[in-house]
């Protein structure tokens, strides 16, 4: 039977454990500016990396750890000392991008198994021949690889695990091969400090210097400026041809200054892609329903099945990011008995409870409120009757701002997240 592995982005020790426990079969994630998400590395310390390390082998489970930064001179016997420290860890995987850091890899963690990084571009057989014969033991192709290209690539090197993205946020140029942020900024996208310049409004001038005229151009009606702006990638719609091509070992989803909630879904969706196409019963729309309460910029299947001039509609010319049709109202806490408020949560509202794979869910009812069944979506819901908490106090209501554990009433599982239809504007910037 053909075995995909899930991969999922851990951007620090929480998103790494909710990962998990919405289905993520390994993680990956960073400590440093050598990895390329600069917030996210900083979530982690060395000593939390090494703790969400041995969680994961715990579970039989795996991390990956990301040094795919682009390193300056000056940066090398700092990156040394790096690998050192990290092969510690004992990690499952280094992701690389550049020969001369594979190669240091290959000197510094032998026992390590090296992946190389998406940066890397790799497109093509012959490419991945070479890093192959330099140690590589898996690429994560370029973004805009097609399935056919992987098919070939497999059926030149059978050895040679391949990862392809299927979710997440796409980049303007070529596999991030971008100077928009460094020219405005001052911050290197391939040096992990993007500032998403492509994702902006601009205004638009022509100018002539022969006569010193500037026009400002004029959009048409539901164009806009967001002019670089590309939609999130959503490939779950074709995880059955990528399961069916038996050339992809690992489906990767970007993400790791991503939200909890959007960690817990996209595993949760992607899993059930995957257990769908074993057991053949696939059915896109279900894991779309999911995917699209999550904030994003739009989707498209992007390249994997159509050629980039086959496309017209990767780009999103209308907002920067979109809210999701859901708002996460709560998340359980460790001991099962309270959640603590993320949004707002009123008396006799109807919560739809979110839970972690194969979570058992207990029907209850009682004075602090009830959890049931709905026959007709087999969703469970909770619905209160008081808002207690931890210090028996009631309130009237709890909103985010409120740090009270407010008790359940009955036991859920850890990391359960509340979820109710969201009420934002579908024009909302905050991070998904």
């Amino acid at each position: 039977m053909n075995k995909i592995e899930l991969l999922s982005p851990a951007g620090n020790l929480e998103k790494l454990k909710i990962a998990f426990a919405y289905g993520a079969d390994a993680v990956y994630g960073g400590v440093s500016h050598f990895s390329l998400r600069i917030r996210s590395g900083k979530e982690f310390t060395m000593e939390t990396f090494k703790e969400g390390i041995d969680y994961a082998h715990n579970l039989g489970k795996k991390v990956y750890v990301t040094i795919n930064g682009f390193p300056f001179n000056s940066q090398i016997e700092l990156l040394k000392k790096h690998i050192i420290n990290i092969a510690a860890l004992e990690p499952d995987a280094l992701i690389v991008a550049t020969p001369g850091v594979v190669q240091l890899c290959n000197e510094l963690a032998p026992g390590i198994p090296i992946h190389l990084s998406t940066q890397a571009n790799v497109m093509n057989y012959l490419d991945a021949k070479v890093y192959y014969d330099m140690g590589v033991r898996r690429i994560i192709a370029a973004r805009e690889i097609s399935l056919l290209d992987v098919k070939d690539i497999k059926k030149q090197i059978p050895d040679l695990e391949i990862e392809i993205f299927v979710h997440g946020s796409m980049c303007f140029a070529y596999s991030g091969r971008c100077l928009v942020s460094a020219v405005q900024m001052g911050r290197v996208p391939n040096r992990g400090s993007c500032a998403n310049d492509c994702r902006f409004e601009y205004t638009l001038y022509a100018g002539n210097d022969e006569h010193g005229t500037l026009f400002r151009l004029e959009e048409q009606p539901d164009i806009g400026t967001y002019i670089f702006n590309a939609k999130d990638m959503n490939l779950a719609s074709h995880v059955k041809e990528i399961y069916d091509s038996g050339a992809v070992d690992s489906i990767k989803i970007e993400g790791r200054t991503k939200s909890p909630y959007y960690c817990a879904v996209t595993a949760n969706a992607y899993k059930m892609a995957i257990n769908d196409c074993e057991n053949d019963c696939f059915e896109a729309q279900k894991y779309q329903d999911e995917l699209n309460t999550t904030k994003n910029r739009g989707f498209t299947d992007a390249y994997l099945v159509h050629k980039p001039f086959e496309k017209n509609d990767t780009q999103n010319y209308e907002y920067a990011l979109s809210a999701g049709s859901y708002e996460v109202s709560g998340f359980v806490l460790e001991n099962e008995d309270y959640f603590m408020c993320k949004y707002k949560t009123y008396p006799d509202d109807s919560i739809e409870i979110f839970a972690p794979v194969n979570s058992k869910i207990d029907e209850v009812d009682n004075e602090i409120g009830s959890i049931y069944k709905n026959t007709q979506n087999g969703k469970y819901y909770i619905k209160f009757k008081k808002i207690i908490t931890e210090s028996e106090k009631e309130l009237e209501s709890v909103h985010s701002g409120n740090t009270n554990p407010i008790r359940l009433p009955g036991k859920l599982p850890y990391m359960t997240m509340l979820r109710v239809k969201s009420d934002l504007p579908n024009n909302d910037t905050s991070c998904s």
